[in-house]
């Protein structure tokens, strides 16, 4: 009897669609536990605090990075892992496994912001005006945890993880440097992380398909004709112009941050200038939204007899796309973080405005962002991203070591022949 065979058969196939493990045979319950245990142990998580607390100490601002690259290649040749450097001036990529395919990345964000910290701890920033309140510190430190925990399993895995410790991402577009450079021509999927104050230690969250907005700035420039303010028929009133281009600008989803103009108060000034950013969730409302600011403002200054120009910075401070999660990556670390924190607390992530240069990359290859959680009640304030007050809860660095490491273990078990 054929029948019995061709139905085991077919169930066997659906199944392994659903569940990719039973394709594989990988146990990804035993995989995660025994990954979370490696990290948690109390040698491990003091090396990842003292990496953490290392980099914290010492920010560096987009493509300045060098104190945090030499520490990551210290400890990646400390590991026996193989590094290129300087990749996107101040990157560094490095591989785990195989060397043959398939190639899964693991990226890491170095910089810091111009910010002054303000939180009275033993690991205050030594650095005047610069600080780490971005996390991008135990960004790198949870992806030097994952390249030990990876390393421990090099002769396991089916395929090569890339390690990729991006620069500039603060305004900068290092990733799109980094893809440039041709930090990631052999990766076929990528995996990132972002700590979140906003949710609790022990809680990860995403979404499928667009995640985070695309973000570009912009600058405009009004030039007319100068005059005292006793003469206005005299004069081309550029502030007049561009106030009219900013309203007109709110019916778009652009944020205006600045304006400048003269200083005397009965004159009328030759130059206005003011610039901010504009948002979209897809490529093509960025690219939308960019041709109408520039019909807007060229419009309105003409009206008033007036010339303007409007700059993107499309080569100093590159547009971000926006982020957009392939889905069945997104489904895989999901899948994957429900055996790392529980089920339970993998969360859906509202679509946020915020932007990240991850984005290149999803652009590029199947990706998946997620933030994880750093917020611990006990510890106060509680404070946000880009704040002088940030804390980070230091649990969140084995879990997010671990996480990183599962999801590229799981991957090329996956998709590994």
């Amino acid at each position: 009897m054929a029948w019995p065979r061709l139905f085991t058969i077919i169930v066997i196939s659906c199944l392994s669609k659903v569940h990719p493990q039973l394709q594989s045979g990988l146990d990804l319950g035993s995989l995660t536990r025994e990954l979370l245990h490696s990290a948690k142990e109390p040698a491990f998580f003091d090396w990842l605090k003292r990496i953490r607390r290392r980099i914290h100490e010492y920010p560096e601002l987009a493509f300045q990075e060098h104190e945090t690259g030499r520490l990551i290649m210290s400890e990646l040749e400390s590991l026996g892992i193989d590094y290129s450097w300087p990749v996107a001036k101040t990157g560094i990529v490095a591989s785990v496994g195989s060397g043959v395919e398939p190639w899964f990345g693991l990226r890491a964000d170095m910089d810091a912001l111009p910010i002054q910290e303000l939180v009275e701890w033993e690991h205050k920033s030594k650095k005047q005006g610069k600080m780490h309140a971005c996390g991008h510190d135990a960004h790198v430190t949870m992806l030097l945890g994952a390249a030990k925990l990876l390393e421990r399993k090099r002769d396991e895995l089916k395929g090569t993880v890339q390690l990729v410790f991006q620069p500039g991402e603060e305004s900068y577009a290092g990733a799109y440097h980094m893809i440039k450079d041709s930090a990631v021509d052999n990766v076929h999927a990528i995996f990132g992380l972002h700590v979140s104050p906003e949710l609790p230690t022990g809680t990860v969250s995403s979404r499928p398909g667009p995640m985070l907005a695309g973000s570009a700035r912009f600058q405009v420039i009004i030039q007319g004709k100068a005059g005292h303010a006793a003469q206005p028929h005299t004069t081309r009133d550029r502030v007049l112009a561009a106030s009219l281009g900013i309203l007109s600008l709110q019916h778009l989803v652009v944020s205006i941050g600045f304006v400048q103009a003269g200083q005397a108060a009965n004159l009328i000034p030759e130059t206005v200038s003011f610039g901010g950013t504009f948002r979209s969730m897809s490529n093509e409302g960025l690219s939308y939204l960019q041709q109408r600011i520039k019909k807007v403002i060229e419009t309105q200054a003409m009206v008033h007899r007036c010339t303007a120009a409007t700059d993107f910075f499309e080569e100093t401070m590159r547009p971000y796309p926006a982020t957009v999660n392939d889905e069945s990556m997104y489904e895989h670390a999901k899948k994957v973080g429900e055996y790392v924190v529980g089920k339970s607390n993998v969360l859906m992530m509202p679509m946020n405005m915020g932007a990240e240069d991850f984005s290149f990359y999803s652009n590029k290859m199947a990706a998946a962002f997620f933030v994880i959680g750093t917020r611990n009640e006990t510890k106060k304030p509680k404070y946000g991203l880009h704040s002088p007050y940030l804390i980070i809860d230091e649990d969140v660095l084995p879990i997010g070591a671990a996480f990183h490491a599962a999801v590229a273990i799981s991957y090329l078990d996956n998709h590994g022949r």
